[in-house]
Parts: structure tokens; sequence; C-alpha cells
């Protein structure tokens, strides 16, 4: 992902063709398990090449349909099946991974590739579901999150980032190893995985001398770590030539920004396909899913609205109307920047407004995502298309882009109105020239061819659907495939709006269907008329959407079954390939898997409130999620059914809290004999000490969250005051500060100068100054220029009155630094506070001394304190129930809080700036049928309306479901391990 001040660069640079795609993918079936994990299983080893049109595999061309997702923005690792199984049931047959450097690096030369971090059980997943796999190891990601992907200590290094520089090169190098190492043995070339493709660096456009030599040594480096799939970039064609080209260099596309307040404002559909290579496919490494929001921001819905199912439609099919023979859609899954994990512009969501949202629900865009899904990977002639000339409409709102393939003469008439912008509804005849004749389309006297307001459609031409040969349809083509002993096809359009569909057949074909009414007298029916000319051989058939109507039509070698569907009834349909042949459902709220032994067909999937299915399928007997189903044949050939569907759930009130007062690194007795001395007099950030000693969280170990400093001085009497120099990041900032245990104030900027009350300052003897700060995350380096290196935490402190250097200081941020106590929940989990660097948040620490509470709550009392509870929860077995904690209060209270659960951070919440209230709990962290500690550190930042608001568990859906989350490695509280 890239900085957002580099929009109209990104416009103006959207060039280059791009990688594609695959029908299939390297498996097949949705076991609801988790993939084992280990050494992959050898296979065959595979082709991966690609040419002017589209990648090849095994010789096969495909045409990808790729979403990102981001495991280390779902700690569960069962939960990323989830996923991938959603993204597999809409269509997708490829993955894009980001890897985060700093997610897996705590330290240099420390690694950690387990637990939440396992990506070979991640590539394993991806490989077991049938999905190919876009690795992204950077080493520079930018991806909204802390440094872009570079780890926190390597902020302190020597050396320029992102250059042909030998000291950074170490490091990249260092991790380049430890992650090609596990990508190479997931590769499809080996035989030994699906990973076809693996992106070097990330929106690097330095395409200079030192630029290209950089670029090469990755490159080389990728190549001795024996990586043997097509190398690819993100670099909009920067590198798709001269010395280290990629073999394929894509543009990334954001076409309507990330200004997320005003989601009824469009912007034109880019064109991709400017400055393409004729021996390069092309596609888009990264096109818009969503958008981030920042701090105060409007809200991820309103990011839903803005990248919606209606934007899919027409910006994706504009894409496939200009030859893109990959997409890939940044985000599929957003997930959350849980713990200090998130970039400071944004805070903990990250759901994207993508098509699967945070809380795993399906977003209408998922809908239309699947329909375009379905359709590139049904219709192979697809991935070969040169530009075809056409007619223009008969009306000039309505334009026709329009493509043909070469070999198979299938013509693809990509309709939009000339400004994708409008809103207003317009009809238009289209000219299609197919089959020998030309045709007007729609033939029907009265009908034509409408599109609403920003709505695309694709008029498919020269088909073939099974044996018969599809001149032409007016309803757009979902999928089809051969299942049993006939071909069936799903068509669809909007609800009650015209249709027509023109087939050719050598001889008169029998035509039935639940309401028929054939031109020449035959009359069954209504619903339907069909229309025989024995001159050209063209079969006419005329009906309006609405519902499902059946059209069966038997002629040739194999009948054809015709689906004709509203749109609304087309996006119930799902589709699984099994080794005995294809299976499509109708109903439920989600298909995760199929498998069939010719006799029995297995689905697994999930139910909300309604249990009614119909399968088509290579079976007569039916099971759902290994449960029996009894089932009906119908007259069309399918299965009839119905299966259990989802018990209510019931919540908790979330009670018994108890509440500690926390700060006592602001008293002036306290111990801070063992805290880091600053000492240091020089620095490697980019930022320039205010004053002396550099002060710099990092430069002492403190990557994340929290740091407290102490600052001693001997009063004379002439000191009136501080000034305090801080630097949080991003648009959360805070700092707090105290003299001798009082109180003086706090900053929502970065830093201030605080007075001191008269009769507090002690002359001649000691005093404490007390600073709390919070690193909310460290600058990207998407300029490639140390960005990473802006130091966090205090950057200089002038005592008024007092000649520079009276202060000495020490600091302590998080327990252990960079080798920090937990390893399980790693680098990024956990600030410095006193409650975190003394277990506070973790399962099982002794609570008893706490005093009782109730919520909402208010609490005078300046700095932090905590809020702690436990909930038994025993949810719906056999479901899955997604949900998470809501916070309401007065916006005019002045206090931010860290939302922990099981011990695991899960949310920043600031309460006079939001517009986050509610933070998903991950199944896996949550303990559905157990019980859970909830705790919660409040930083009252006014000493006036500190406290917290109400408190409540929200359920976003349960599903009766195939899914099953086993529970994280969670570590309790261990004395030994923490302060007291």
């Amino acid at each position: 992902m890239r900085d957002p001040a580099r929009r109209p660069l990104l416009r103006r640079g959207l060039a280059i063709g791009a990688a594609v795609a695959f029908l299939a993918g390297p498996g097949s079936g949705a076991p609801a398990a988790p993939a084992p994990v280990g050494t992959p299983t050898a296979r065959a080893p595979h082709s991966v090449t690609y040419d002017g049109y589209s990648f090849l595999i095994d010789g096969r061309r495909t045409y990808l349909w790729s979403g990102e997702f981001h495991s280390y923005r779902l700690p569960s690792p069962d939960l990323w099946l989830d996923v991938l199984q959603k993204m597999r049931a809409a269509g997708f047959n490829a993955v894009s991974l980001y890897f985060d450097w700093g997610y897996h690096s705590p330290a240099p030369g420390v690694y950690d590739f387990t637990g939440i971090r396992d990506i070979d059980r991640l590539l394993s997943m991806a490989d077991s579901l049938g999905l190919y796999v876009i690795a992204r190891p950077g080493p520079y990601i930018n991806a909204e999150v802390d440094g872009g992907g570079f780890p926190g200590w390597l902020s302190t290094k020597p050396g320029d980032n992102r250059r042909d520089e030998p000291r950074y090169l170490a490091y990249s190098d260092e991790w380049q190893r430890r992650i090609d190492r596990i990508i190479a043995r997931h590769q499809f070339t080996n035989g030994t995985g699906s990973v076809i493709q693996y992106q070097v660096e990330n929106e690097y456009f330095d395409n200079g001398p030192d630029g290209r030599a950089y670029m090469k040594h990755l490159e080389d480096r990728a190549k001795a770590d024996g990586i043997t799939v097509p190398l690819v970039g993100n670099n909009n064609g920067a590198f798709q030539t001269g010395h280290a080209a990629l073999d394929v260099d894509s543009p990334d596309s954001y076409p309507q920004g990330f200004d997320c307040s005003h989601p009824a404002t469009w912007r034109g559909v880019p064109d991709i396909s400017r400055g393409r290579l004729p021996d390069k496919p092309l596609g888009t490494a990264e096109f818009q899913g969503g958008a981030f929001d920042p701090w105060g921001g409007p809200g991820y819905d309103k990011c839903a609205e803005l990248i919606n199912d209606r934007f899919a439609d027409v910006f994706y099919k504009q894409n496939i109307a200009v030859g893109a023979t990959l997409q890939s859609l940044y985000m599929t899954y957003g997930g959350t920047n849980w713990g200090w994990l998130g970039m400071p512009q944004n805070y903990t969501s990250y759901d994207y407004g993508a098509a699967i949202s945070e809380t795993r629900r399906l977003d209408p865009k998922y809908h239309q995502d699947k329909l375009i899904g379905y359709f590139a990977q049904a219709v192979a002639p697809l991935t070969k298309t040169d530009p075809l000339s056409a007619a223009p409409t008969d009306n000039a709102r309505i334009v026709d882009t329009a493509r043909a393939n070469p070999d198979t003469g299938t013509q693809f008439h990509v309709l939009r109105h000339a400004d994708s912008t409008a809103v207003t509804r317009d009809s238009a005849h289209l000219t299609v020239d197919v089959g020998g004749r030309s045709y007007t389309v729609p033939q029907q006297p009265g009908t034509a061819l409408t599109l609403d307001g920003r709505q695309s459609k694709v008029i498919l031409a020269g088909y073939d659907l099974g044996k018969a040969r599809l001149r032409y349809s007016t309803s757009e083509l979902m999928t089809d495939a051969a299942i049993g002993d006939q071909h069936v096809a799903v068509l669809y359009g909007d609800h009650d709006s015209d249709g027509e569909t023109v087939l050719h057949y050598a001889t008169r074909p029998t035509v039935t269907a639940t309401d028929v009414t054939a031109t020449d007298g035959a009359a069954t029916g209504g619903a339907v008329t069909s229309t025989w000319d024995p001159t050209t051989g063209d079969l006419r058939l005329n009906y309006r959407h609405t519902g499902l109507t059946r059209v069966r039509i038997t002629g040739g070698d194999r009948p054809l079954l015709l689906l004709l569907a509203d749109t609304g009834t087309a996006k119930t349909f799902w589709r699984q390939d099994t080794a005995h042949g294809p299976v499509l459902l109708r109903g439920s709220h989600l298909l995760r898997g199929a498998a069939s032994d010719g006799t029995t067909l297995a689905l697994t999937g999930d139910v909300g409130t309604d249990g009614a299915i119909e399968v088509f399928g290579p079976a007569g007997a039916l099971t759902w999620n290994g449960t029996k189903v009894s089932t009906h044949r119908t007259d069309t050939g399918s299965l009839t059914g119905t299966v259990p569907t989802a018990a209510p759930v019931t919540l908790p009130a979330l009670t018994d809290w108890r509440h500690t007062q926390d700060s006592p690194e602001a008293r002036p007795g306290f111990d801070d004999s063992g805290w880091r001395v600053a000492d240091r007099n020089t620095s490697n950030s980019t930022t320039g000490p205010v004053t002396l000693p550099v002060l710099f969280a990092d430069d002492y170990g403190f990557h994340t969250g929290s740091t407290w400093y102490r600052g001693r001085f001997t009063g004379t009497g002439a000191e009136t005051g501080i000034t305090l120099t801080t630097q949080s990041g991003g648009g959360a900032a805070a700092s707090s500060a105290w003299l001798n245990g009082t109180f003086l104030g706090s900053s929502t900027t970065d830093g201030t100068t605080y007075a001191f009350p008269a009769g507090l300052l002690r002359s001649g003897g000691d005093n404490v100054v007390s600073v709390l700060t919070v690193d909310m995350g460290h600058e990207e380096d998407y300029e490639a220029s140390n960005g990473n290196k802006a130091a966090r935490g205090l950057l200089g402190a002038s005592l008024l009155g007092a000649p520079p250097g009276a202060v000495t200081w020490r600091l302590q941020g998080n327990l252990g630094g960079e080798t920090p106590v937990d390893p399980v929940r790693g680098p990024l989990a956990v600030g410095g506070l006193h409650g975190e660097r003394a277990g506070y948040m973790l399962p099982g620490y002794p609570t008893k001394d706490w005093t009782p509470t109730r919520l909402p709550a208010t609490d005078p009392t300046p700095g932090v304190s905590w809020y702690t509870t436990t909930v038994p929860l025993d949810l719906p077995a056999g479901q899955d129930t997604s949900l998470g904690l809501t916070l309401t209060d007065d916006p005019s209270r002045r206090y931010r809080a860290e939302i922990f659960v099981n011990g695991w951070h899960l949310g920043n919440y600031v309460n006079y700036l939001g517009p986050q209230h509610s933070f998903p709990v991950p199944n896996g962290i949550l303990d559905p049928h157990g019980t859970n500690t909830v705790a919660i550190a409040v930083w009252n930042l006014d000493g006036s309306t500190g406290g917290l608001g109400g408190v409540a568990l929200t359920a976003y859906g349960s599903y009766a479901s195939s899914l099953a989350v086993r529970q994280n490695d969670s570590p309790r509280y261990d004395s030994g391990r923490y302060e007291p």
C-alpha cells in the first residue's frame, strides 16, 4: 500500500502490465481442519511463464483474481483458514501476502516463525485450498504498518534504508534469507506448494543507477535463496525494462483515494493499460478494494460506502475492458492493528471497508467480487483478448469497450456510462457482429440494455455453453460448467429487467421451463418466450429477471440448463470444484468446501437462519458439515433439502469490575534505579535532539507503546517551569507530566511548556520530573528517506531558569526492551505502562486487593489506572460467532484506553477523538466456552474527566459452521517474569 500523498503520481503512473491468473488453483476442496505444518509434500514440478496476454501455469492461460490478506493482522491461525476459505468461495484463485519483517524480529539476528507467526502453516493452508500465492516479503512493505514493516531496532542503525548501502543490506539480507527459505519450499515450480510469484521490494520508483543496483541486489539475493518463480513488482513499471528488470512490474491503482468523508463522490475510472509492453501481461499488483481511515476520521462504514459493490462493478470490469488478466484487490480482508502494529496515522481497526470485514462478515462488495471472480474463472477465452473495434451504442451516454479472443472469437462488450461517475439511469442498444451476422442487441421490440447510475455490464458473445454456441446474452454470465448429464449456466440481471439470450443450434432444440411460451403457439406459460429462426439456427429467449427461472434446452450432445436469475438471487449461488466435477449450491451463508466420492457429496459451510439449500452436483446423497441431509430430486436434476440453522446468541453483561490506580512512576520516591540511564549524545535518528543527552525511546531499546521518563535536578529556586518536546507520531499524540508527584498537565500535541506551581519546587533539594509519553508507531519509509528513523518519546527537555544539562534522565519502556518477556505475543504486543510491566493485563493476575467498581465510572486522578473483570462464556457449539467489546462515553471526557482480552492488546481507544468504539476480539484469543479476562488501562489526561464509560460485549454475527477454532497459546501471569 502507498502513502496517500503520492496518489497523484500513482494515478499518472498507471502504466505497465502485470501478472496474471488461473482458472483453477493447485488443489481443490476446502477442508475444515487447518493444514498440516512441516515440509510440504513434493509433487511434480510445474512451470510458471507469461506472454503479452497472461501468465501460463503449466502452459495453461489463467486469469488471476487475487485478494490481499495479512495474517499478522489476524492473530489467530485457525481464523486464517476462515478468511482463505471465504476468499476461495468468492472465486478468488490467488491470495497476495505481505510478510512483515518487524513482526518476526524483536532484535537483530532474532526471528520467530512459530505460533501466530507460522508462515509455513499459512502457505500450507493456501495450497490446500487451491489458492495460488503472490509472496511479498519486502524487505519494505509499507502496508500501513509500524515502520512500513521495518523492525523497531532498525530505526537505530546507521546507514540508509532501501539503498545499495552495505550496512542496510547486511540486515535486509538476513531477513530475506530467513523468509525466502520458507517461501522457497512452498513454490509451485518446485511442486511443493502454490507460490507462483515473488514480489521484490514494494512501490520502489527510483530506477536510476543507484536504485537499479539496489533492486538487482535483492533480486540476486532471492535467486540465491532458491526462488525460481517469476520476480514481480508493484513499481508502476519502473523496472519493466533495463538493468534489474523484473519479469513483470505492475501498477498499483487507488482511483478513489483515501478520503472516506464524502463516499458519494466518485472519480473517473483509470486506464491501467497505458504504457503496457507487448510481451508482458497486463494487470494490477494492487487495485483498490477499500481505503484506510485516520484518527478522528469518518469510520470504516464510510470507506465501505466509498468503495462499495457499485465501485467493484464499474472499476473492476473496466480493468477487464482494457485487457487485464490479473487483478489483485487491496484489501480483501483488512483485519486489526492489534498491539502497536499499525502506522501512527491509523487507529486499531484496519477494516479497510474490505469485502470481508474486520469482524469477518461478508460485505455486499464480497458478493459483487464473487460475480466477477466466478465469471473470470469460468470463461477461459478471457485470458487472451485483443481490442475489438465496436460500433457506438445508440445512446452516447453509454459506451462499449470491446475485446475479442483471437482464437475462439469470443467477445466481451463492457458497457458503462461515458461519464463513469454518472448517477442517471440510461438505456441503449448495442451492435454485435458475431457468427457472420450483425445483431442489434437486444432484438425484442420495446426492450433495451439499461444501466443504473454507476453500473457496468459485460455482454458476452461468441462463447460455447457446453455444446451450444452463445451468440450473445444481455444477461451477464456468472458461471457455467458441465454437471452430471447437463451443462449448467447461471445468467443474471437487475431485478425485473429485460433479458435476452440467443443460442445457435444446427437443428431446432426443445425448450422446457417452469414457465415458457413458444412464439409459434405451443404455449406452456408466460415467464419466458422462445423464438426459433430456422434460417439462421438462432434460438432467442426473452424474459425478465425475477427470482430464478429455469430453462432446459435439449438439442445436440448434452442438454443445457439456463438458470436465469435476478442479481440478488445470483449472489446466493456458490461454486466449488471436486474430483468428480463442479458443484453449484444455491442457499446458505457460505460454502466453505465440497468433496465427492461419486456417490455422496460432502459440503461444509455456514448457515444463518435460513437452512434451505439446492445443490447441482455429482452425487445422489448429500451431507452438510458431516450430517446426512434428507433431499428431494427436482425436475432439473438438483437436490433440495434443509440444513441446521444457527441458534440465537445471548451475551452476558460485563460486571464485577475491579479498579486500581497505576502511575507509581509519578511519585518522587519511586525506585527507578533499574531503568536505562539516558547517556547518549549522538543518534542515528533522522530527528535532531532538541537537548542533550539524547532522550529518544528507540535509542534505548524501547520501540512500542508508552515510555516513562524520570528526570532529577537540584533546585536553586530560579526554576519556573519546563518545556517538553515530545513526538508520538500521527494524530493521537499524548504526554503527561508531574513535578514531585504533582500533576502539571497533559498535551495532545507534540509537547508544551509547563509552569511550576508556587511552593512545589524544592530549593536546594532533589526534584523529580516524571513524563509519560506514547509511541503511536514509526513512520513508514515510502519515500526511501529513512522515515522510520523519526524519533519517538522525548525529543528534548529544557528546564526554565536553569542551564542546559541540569536534569539527568532515566527511562523505561516495555519490559525487556528488544528481548520481550512474552515472546508468544511478540515484539509489538505491549508498551511500558507500569501495569504492562507488572502483568496486570494477563489472565491469573491477582486483583483481590483492587477496589470493586461499576461502569460507567468517573475518576479525577490524573495518569493511568486499570479496570478488569472476567466473563464466562458458553456460546452455541458448532457455530462461528464473532464478538467484540464496545465502549461508549461522552466524547468530552479526556481519556484514552488500551484494551486487553486474555492478555492480548486488541485496542487503542481515544475517547475524545475516535472514531473507533467497537473492537473485535478474534476467536482463538476469545474463549467462547470458557472464562475470559478483560483488562483496560485508562490514561486520564486532564485530572477531572477520567474514568471509563460503558463497556459491553457485542455480537457481530453467528452462523452454524464447520469452522473449528482452537485456542491460542496465551501465557498467563507468571510472577517470576514480571515486575512486582
